[in-house]
């Protein structure tokens, strides 16, 4: 039977290994993330966004970088209490050095982005909670990176995921994210074992196009610098949110 989002042990997220893997040094895929990203931001005037969401914010802080060079205010919203206690670290006390080469590289892409790294966290506001209790258009524009497809092994309940992320910012709003591409059942450290639901361009195509006016959908290469997940690359995403029709009732 496909594991559920409600089945795992969120709050046992290994931080320390996830970051080890990924995130203690700046490799080639987020870089290329980081570029796709920038360029949709500088399509905003610094400031012009009153509200954003990070969705599944976990203990990744380039996206709330990012998201800074537009954003008033940026919502991290985090379910795992492992993430969250990481996330409230970073953001109440001195971030973590290894971030100043992601930050470096956000605002060499985009000016816009603030000139310190804890200037660009400053803005931030931590919410403990999950994706499904979020009023339905909340925000003008919402991110989210890696958490859907790594959330369940249920493909209806991976589409319910992203449904939610798109009404959860108010039509016309703005959507930008990144998926693994194939990404499988898979572990993080020694021993612990997470839920993943495949996708790939076609699929993330299928389930937003409904969703929004505006979608562009790019792909990259997996990295051979990064673990081997099982995965074939990253997926990205920016659009714009469609007007909600008469009979599709917002996520609530």
């Amino acid at each position: 039977m496909a594991v559920h989002n409600d089945d795992v042990n969120w709050d046992s997220w290994p931080v320390e290994d996830y970051l080890a893997e990924n995130y203690r040094e700046l490799h080639p895929a987020d870089a290329a993330v980081i570029a796709h990203h920038c360029a949709f931001y500088r399509g905003f005037a610094p400031g012009s966004v009153g509200r954003s969401v990070e969705i599944g914010a976990g203990p990744n802080l380039y996206p709330l970088i990012l998201a800074s060079a537009a954003s008033r205010r940026i919502d991290a919203v985090e379910a795992g209490a492992s993430n969250t206690a990481y996330l409230r670290r970073q953001l109440n006390g001195a971030p973590d050095r290894s971030w100043l080469p992601f930050h470096a590289l956000c605002r060499s892409l985009n000016p816009d982005v603030p000139v310190t790294l804890e200037e660009s966290l400053s803005s931030v506001r931590l919410v403990h909670d999950d994706l499904r209790s979020l009023a339905p258009g909340g925000y003008e524009l919402a991110s989210m990176h890696f958490v859907a497809e790594g959330a369940t092994e249920d493909f209806e309940e991976f589409k319910e995921f992203c449904r939610r992320f798109a009404d959860c910012v108010v039509p016309g709003g703005h959507l930008v994210a990144a998926f693994m591409e194939n990404m499988p059942t898979y572990r993080i450290g020694a021993a612990s074992r997470w839920p993943g639901c495949p996708v790939d361009t076609d699929v993330i195509t299928e389930v937003f196009s409904p969703l929004t006016e505006q979608l562009t959908v790019d792909h990259l290469r997996s990295d051979p610098t990064l673990p081997d997940y099982g995965d074939s690359g990253m997926v990205l995403l920016t659009g714009v949110t469609a007007a909600r029709p008469a009979n599709r009732v917002p996520a609530t």
